[in-house]
């Protein structure tokens, strides 16, 4: 598969990177970035997912949070892959959280949607491919964190994935989609009415059968505006008191949703990702 490399810049002493390719998976071309850390030139390193929100793309967490100074520091390589499949070709709605920006990692069983939207299948097993192969990467350590919708896909990827993912974290997600109004409208576009393949992308309902030896770091933000009506984080953290799962979950007060709460806690992130990583 041809990687085009589309732009690079130093950034200390590592590198951030964007390229694009061609996936046979989704049926289009597709974008992401790599900050590779400069332990990289003397082999391979860790390597660290990041799962992006509503209407982002890979810049929002290259550009907007800091993240390459701790990268570097503790010698991981962070992915940002894109938010879901764009193109001409590739179905979309008007609302921003619906469509192109908003594939919740999952895989679509709807029409239009089932042609393209199957992001959580891009995460685990195509790019990786590209990734083994075109970069520094160890493949035998990787972690997953994400903001938001990207929060939700790196709790339920690691809940299904615990010996790929070994450490996981969290911005402000989505943990009870299948109880907000964001979840329930995406699930019923792209995975039809209320079911059982509704809980195969709930993190609320895979924490109660899917355990992981990972301690998972939540943080949230006490003035987000979605607090109480999308994220409800109480949902989540009894299920995770209920099953045993380790769970930090952090609340702050004067935070919102944006990149400068997430800029604010990456570091420690980062930190939990390299302990577990690097263990």
């Amino acid at each position: 598969m041809t990687l085009n490399t589309v732009s690079e810049w130093t950034s200390f002493g590592g590198l951030v990177s964007v390229h694009d390719h061609a996936s046979p998976l989704l049926g289009c071309d597709m974008r992401f970035a790599v900050y590779t850390p400069p332990q990289a030139k003397d082999g391979p390193v860790p390597v660290l997912w990041y799962l992006s929100g509503l209407t982002c793309t890979w810049a929002n967490v290259m550009e907007k949070s800091g993240l390459q100074r701790a990268a570097a520091e503790h010698g991981i390589m962070i992915i940002a892959p894109d938010t879901s499949p764009r193109g001409p070709g590739v179905p979309d709605d008007k609302a921003y959280d619906l469509g192109q920006g908003a594939g919740f990692y999952l895989t679509a069983t709807e029409p239009p949607w089932d042609t393209h939207f199957r992001m959580d299948q891009y995460i685990t097993k195509e790019l990786p491919g590209i990734i083994e192969a075109s970069l520094k990467a160890d493949m035998t350590r990787q972690g997953i964190f994400g903001h938001s919708m990207g929060g939700h896909g790196a709790l339920t990827l690691h809940f299904k994935h615990p010996f790929t993912y070994r450490s996981c974290s969290a911005f402000s997600p989505i943990t009870s989609p299948a109880r907000v109004p964001w979840g329930e409208k995406a699930f019923t576009a792209y995975i039809g009415p209320p079911s059982i393949a509704w809980e195969q992308y709930d993190a609320t309902e895979l924490v109660q059968n899917r355990q992981t030896d990972a301690h998972l770091l939540i943080d949230t933000g006490r003035a987000d505006s979605f607090l109480e009506t999308q994220l409800k984080p109480d949902i989540f953290i009894e299920a995770c008191e209920h099953s045993g799962q380790a769970l930090t979950y952090r609340l702050h007060d004067g935070y919102g949703h944006d990149y400068y709460f997430i800029a604010s806690f990456m570091d420690d992130h980062i930190a939990h990702h390299a302990k577990a990583l690097k263990g």
